[in-house]
């Protein structure tokens, strides 16, 4: 059996964090290390405890939910911040994904997709609230076109940059797989290399990459 899935939570109302509690408990992969009322807090959790999911809310006390994220991934830490949040706002969502998230999810969602969603970070996918992956695409698509594509794009071979557009449309790997008649495996190898390669962290970064310069 392997290790389950290893989540910190920062919220600042315990009734939130209470929540989230009841809803890990019943899940045999996984479990809850650390609560944290405020951003300072959750940075030093993730240090110490080394988290494989950090839930983050956005509005906390003494330090917000953004900056902390910031301060983590400064530190190189290999958490998977997923933004919780009642607040759907753009700005939120910019601000999220430069500070390094990996996910954005509202606090409104159904129990099981919020599991869904910390299955999906451990497992370095991406999963965004469709009201907010919405918005984002459109944002996207209204910004006028760049210059020429960057050069780093040069790098990829014709069937990364076909699984480059596959992620950045939102599918999983076993949907890529099917569409593009490859292994799961093979998909795996060309999101490692298209990573590697325009200099990435993860999935949400190459939807983000994809969109910013048109490549869809």
């Amino acid at each position: 059996m392997s290790e389950p899935i290893r989540v910190v939570v920062a919220d600042d109302q315990e009734l939130v964090r209470t929540g989230l509690r009841m809803v890990f408990e019943v899940e045999d992969d996984i479990e809850l290390v650390g609560e944290a009322h405020d951003g300072y807090e959750v940075v030093q959790l993730v240090r110490d405890l080394q988290p494989d999911v950090t839930l983050m809310d956005i509005r906390m006390p003494n330090v917000d939910g953004l900056e902390a994220t910031r301060r983590i991934m400064h530190d190189g830490n290999e958490t998977r911040v997923v933004i919780l949040t009642t607040f759907d706002l753009d700005e939120y969502v910019y601000q999220a994904l430069q500070a390094g998230a990996s996910g954005f999810v509202l606090k409104d969602i159904p129990p099981e997709q919020l599991v869904a969603s910390v299955r999906a970070a451990a497992g370095g996918e991406t999963m965004l609230s469709p009201s907010v992956t919405k918005r984002l695409i459109e944002s996207f698509v209204r910004t006028p076109p760049p210059g020429p594509p960057p050069p780093e794009i040069a790098e990829l071979t014709p069937r990364e940059l076909e699984m480059l557009k596959l992620v950045a449309r939102g599918l999983s790997n076993a949907e890529i797989a099917a569409e593009a008649y490859v292994s799961k495996p093979t998909v795996k190898t060309h999101i490692a290399r298209i990573l590697m390669k325009l200099g990435l962290r993860d999935r949400l970064q190459i939807a983000v990459y994809a969109y910013e310069h048109h490549l869809i």
